[in-house]
């Protein structure tokens, strides 16, 4: 496998203004051949995805990968669910907070590694209240007057 030296990063800033997040993690996840070729396009879009369990397995749903331009018959759904490869440990860590009240899990970052494989940065989340958002609004416009005085 060739070293890949791109900087492909999709990022979900939503997931920092919704959520609290608090504990990182990095799944690999299950693609077909057209789907890693739009991400290295950097066609893809997290923003409106989550994480869920089925039979102690990880998947994602709602995680857009545009069709590959030059993908004929073969190529793939871009809504389709697909599966994320965490170790034995993490699942169940994972598994065992999600079952708290009010934590879920979110995807952060859609990245490709140096290896070349396209990797997912999960967090274990829960759900900011809204007097909680308005205090990130606050701060943010707080922190946006300060750089703009120096």
């Amino acid at each position: 496998m060739r070293k890949s030296s791109s900087n492909i990063e999709i990022l979900n800033k939503k997931a920092g203004f919704e959520f609290i997040l608090f504990e990182k993690f990095t799944a690999g996840i299950v693609l077909y051949g057209t789907e890693i070729k739009s991400i290295r396009a950097g066609k893809a879009s997290i923003v409106e995805s989550y994480c869920y369990f089925v039979d102690n397995r990880l998947y994602i749903r709602g995680m857009h990968i545009a069709e590959y331009w030059w993908g004929n018959l073969n190529n793939h759904d871009p809504r389709r669910e697909r599966k994320l490869l965490l170790n034995a440990k993490e699942i169940n860590k994972l598994l065992r907070r999600t079952k708290e009240r009010g934590f879920t899990i979110v995807p952060t970052r859609l990245f490709i590694s140096e290896n070349g494989y396209a990797k997912l940065e999960i967090a274990l989340a829960r759900g900011k209240k809204i007097y909680d958002k308005r205090e990130s609004i606050k701060e943010k416009d707080i922190r946006r007057a300060i750089e703009r005085q120096q």
